[in-house]
């Protein structure tokens, strides 16, 4: 209408959806860790570097800030060698009391990871593992979805895949479960992923929320940044349907409501299955296919 202007189409900072400014952005950060020789993994490409400044909306400096955090903290915690080097021997114990894990992609080509915070006992989880020894599990997790679940999405949908689909699933529990130690854990995990693993959230859906939940939300989304918040669904016992628009019925368990049982697997937070099964890492970077070893061209 007259009088009226319209509102200015925002560019996402994905590549190829970015405004001249942010293109500058990437350049500028670019040759900056560049000329300071601070990331010359060919691991840091753009995609990669796009994650922290999307995460910082751009801002030069508190970017660099937060990536010059990462490095250091990757380099004295020996992240670039996490997966091969750290053996996470309790995780198949582990999933009887805190069920969790990456299955199988959702229709974007995305994988899924799936939390069944109803079914877990804290108190036997610590009886199983250490916080020190779960935050690695974390942080190897999140490596081998960047460095081979990740690049095995995108080879099998033939184009770049660089954020998931997370599922928790709250059925079996009731507010009783959210203790301290729980509140701890989810704390923990989350620190892990936002101060390090920027960007790699697409979706999140938490289903099967008690009534109450809506309450502890409140709160809990007053620590989570606003452009987070909007990825985020709660849904009570009637979400079915909304998944079933998002993931295909033979990819989603049967507890959220699909046909998948993995059953020779021993249920589907067991299996782990997905694309990436097919594929290895190589390296410096990229992965290539089991099967006949040929190198794909998808680095991440």
């Amino acid at each position: 209408m007259w009088g009226k202007k319209s509102k200015a189409i925002e560019n996402t900072g994905f590549m190829g959806d970015m405004s001249e400014d942010q293109e500058r952005g990437l350049e500028e950060f670019r040759t900056y860790l560049k000329n300071n020789n601070i990331a010359d993994h060919p691991q840091y490409d753009d995609y990669y570097l796009l994650r922290f400044l999307r995460a910082r909306k751009f801002d030069q400096e508190k970017t660099k800030l937060m990536f010059n955090n990462f490095i250091t903290w990757r380099r004295d915690n020996d992240v670039d060698n996490i997966i091969d080097n750290y053996q996470f021997s309790e995780i198949n114990e582990l999933l009887n009391v805190y069920p969790h894990g990456y299955h199988k992609i959702d229709k974007k080509g995305r994988p899924i990871y799936i939390e069944r915070q109803g079914k877990m006992k804290i108190d036997e989880v610590f009886k199983i593992t250490t916080e020190e020894r779960l935050v690695k599990h974390y942080i190897q997790s999140y490596e081998l979805l960047l460095k081979l679940r990740f690049p095995a999405c995108s080879a099998v949908a033939g184009h770049r895949i660089e954020q998931g689909l997370s599922i928790i699933d709250l059925n079996g529990g009731s507010m009783k479960i959210l203790t301290k130690k729980v509140y701890a854990l989810i704390q923990l995990a989350a620190k892990v992923g936002s101060d390090y693993y920027p960007e790699i959230m697409g979706q999140m859906y938490i289903v099967n929320a008690p009534m109450l939940f809506t309450g502890v939300w409140a709160i809990v989304k007053g620590f989570i940044d606003e452009k987070t918040r909007k990825k985020i669904t709660i849904a009570g016992g009637k979400f079915q349907k909304d998944l079933l628009e998002l993931v295909d019925e033979n990819n989603l368990p049967e507890f959220l409501g699909g046909k998948c049982t993995c059953a020779e697997y021993g249920g589907c937070m067991k299996s782990g299955l997905g694309p990436w099964d097919d594929y290895e890492i190589t390296q410096p970077v990229g992965i290539r296919r089991k099967q006949d070893n040929e190198e794909t061209k998808t680095n991440h």
